[in-house]
């Protein structure tokens, strides 16, 4: 199977792979492979917090037409996947020269099955985009095909528990994945005082008390599959054995009231009132906690939120985490590196990740009294081994990546790279049932219009001074032939 998730997140979801007891994991770019059987499947899509999506391979072959992709699909009895009562959808990202348009792929999958029904029965099934009873991925890298079912329906970072939103929210598979980054799982309190929706105060409260971030779900596609087992899921469902009591708070402040009514109410939504507090607070009010805690994070960019003083946000941040954090950690995901200079704090690790298309940083700033010689003298911890190893890869993205180019769109960011899988043999019985996906754009733009883009979605930095683009220089878009 392939679980797909977020440029940066692989080795955290290939992790939480591992202990849900997945077999043969292998990290690739945008997604992670492995193997298992159908109550893995169902585990996978149930309690990981950093997947979007996981897909079911049912057949790898090479094309070198379009002609090819039709056949290779129509070689597929579809008798056992799908019905004619049944609706169907078919999703395609490709990286080829000779598959120049996705959509064209995804018609020809869709023509290879209607008409495989039609010579059969003399009938065909319906195409449904919104809400299809069975989801089909294609994804083709040159001339290798590999096409899947996607057991999840709508990605799973729609968990179900957001009632509402504030603008730009955090993505909730990103705010997981940046809390398992920091290795906390509910051992101290924990903050984050510009909360906005409150999308890190639930995905931290779901981590501690180790709850299946899919108990908030209405569905997932492999419930319409024909060999869905609904007793062996209701089992996965109810089974709470494995989550655990935490015994102390979570708190999110933020200096608008709208955004604090909106994060009460998903976090009531959530059934977690009892773990969060809420409240009304700017962060230059903010005092030293009484209990030790971790902060995490994301401040305004002055890309999709702007703020009248971006600098003067940033260099504030620095100054209430000098004198009033002491003897915790923060971690702080932004963009520029101009915002990060006004912290004017060392971190002890960066860590690139994405935030829809903008690549930031994830610093960790470990507060202590004094110097950092004495500190390390009475046995304090700047930086762990693991910490110091990521760092040393801290290029795993790319050395020539070039923070001036778009990506494409978060929920187009979805598509993960599955060249690298490794189809695994599996006997015919175990291939049952549905999937989908996104078809990423290509952004190309001219040097000018990004630049007039720019210059428009960040009028904190346009009239001030002359800003450098974050962190590298060469200009160059993620290549499909790049190396993890």
């Amino acid at each position: 199977m392939i679980a797909k998730t977020f440029m940066g997140l692989e080795p955290v979801l290939a992790n939480e792979l591992t202990q849900l007891g997945a077999k043969n994991v292998q990290v690739g770019r945008r997604m992670v492979s492995f193997t298992g059987d159908k109550e893995m499947m169902y585990r996978a899509n149930f309690q990981l917090h950093t997947a979007i999506r996981i897909l079911k391979p049912i057949k790898h072959f090479k094309a070198l037409s379009a002609d090819d992709v039709y056949e290779g699909v129509k070689d597929i009895d579809w008798t056992e996947y799908l019905s004619l009562d049944k609706t169907f959808a078919v999703d395609s990202v490709v990286f080829s020269e000779e598959f120049r348009h996705s959509k064209f792929v995804a018609y020809k999958v869709k023509d290879a099955i209607v008409d495989q029904f039609r010579e059969k029965t003399g009938n065909r099934p319906n195409i449904s985009v919104s809400n299809p009873d069975m989801r089909l991925h294609i994804h083709i890298a040159e001339d290798q095909c590999t096409l899947c079912l996607d057991s999840s329906g709508e990605s799973l970072h729609r968990r179900g528990y957001r009632q509402e939103s504030v603008e730009a929210p955090l993505n909730e598979v990103l705010a997981a994945g940046m809390i398992l980054m920091t290795g906390w799982r509910g051992e101290t309190d924990f903050i984050d005082p510009m909360c906005g929706s409150g999308t890190l105060l639930i995905e931290a409260a779901l981590i501690a008390r180790n709850m299946a971030p899919g108990l908030f779900r209405k569905e997932f596609a492999f419930e319409k599959w024909p060999d869905f087992d609904p007793e062996l899921f209701d089992e996965i469902y109810n089974d709470d054995s494995q989550e655990r009591e935490f015994n102390h708070h979570i708190y999110g402040y933020d200096v608008d009231i709208k955004a604090v009514n909106t994060a009460r109410l998903n976090v009531k939504a959530a059934g977690l009132t009892s773990d969060i507090t809420v409240e009304e607070q700017d962060f230059k009010n903010f005092m030293q906690p009484k209990e030790k805690s971790i902060m995490v994070t994301n401040p305004p960019y002055g890309e999709r939120i702007s703020t009248s003083d971006l600098l003067g946000t940033y260099k504030m941040i620095g100054e209430r985490l000098k004198h009033q954090f002491t003897g915790n950690e923060a971690w702080v995901l932004s963009y520029r590196e101009e915002c990060f200079t006004q912290i004017g704090l060392k971190p002890s690790i960066k860590i690139p990740l994405f935030n829809g298309s903008l690549e930031c940083e994830f610093r960790k700033y470990q507060m202590f009294d004094g110097k950092m010689s004495d500190f390390r003298g009475e046995g304090g911890i700047v930086k762990t081994e693991e910490e110091k190893r990521q760092m040393a890869e801290k290029h795993r993205f790319k050395k020539e990546r070039d923070f001036k180019k778009r990506l494409d769109e978060q929920e187009e960011n979805e598509d993960g790279d599955i060249r690298s899988f490794k189809f695994h043999s599996l006997e015919k019985k175990e291939f049952k049932r549905p999937r989908e996906a996104r078809e990423p754009r290509d952004s190309r733009e001219s040097r000018e219009s990004r630049e007039s883009r720019n210059s428009r979605g960040s009028r904190d930095f346009r009239d001030s001074r002359d800003f450098k683009k974050p962190f590298k220089k060469n200009n160059r878009r993620f290549r499909d032939d790049d190396e993890d």
